[in-house]
């Protein structure tokens, strides 16, 4: 799973789709993802002393990561992403489309490294 907190990904299915969104959450476990302004539903909620006014309440929902696409943040296209390891070993995301890095994912590690 390689989309993390606070990426721009693009929805590609559903009601939103072509909605493009920034990541505020990601469960692993589930395979899901919160983005922000998509699969928004209403939650009624009664009155109490935390929520004095009550009503209806907006709030995101989780979708499925194969329904998002990554926005590369150079080529502003959305794409997949992929992982390749650098030469001193150190684990990073790229951009299928225009090979432009993406961020580092793990730190060097002696035995990815290139030997010369």
């Amino acid at each position: 799973m390689q989309i993390k907190v606070n990426d721009t990904v693009q929805v590609l299915t559903g009601d939103d789709a072509g909605v493009k969104g920034r990541v505020l959450s990601v469960n692993r476990q589930t395979g899901k993802l919160v983005v922000e302004g998509v699969n928004r539903v209403y939650k009624h909620v009664r009155r109490s002393q935390r929520n004095p006014q009550g009503g209806r309440l907006s709030k995101e929902m989780p979708v499925q990561i194969s329904n998002v696409l990554m926005v590369c943040t150079s080529c502003g296209k959305a794409t997949r992403l992929g992982a390749r390891f650098l030469a001193d070993g150190s684990k990073e995301r790229y951009c299928k489309k225009c090979g432009s890095s993406l961020g580092q994912v793990s730190p060097p590690h002696t035995s990815h490294a290139s030997k010369k």
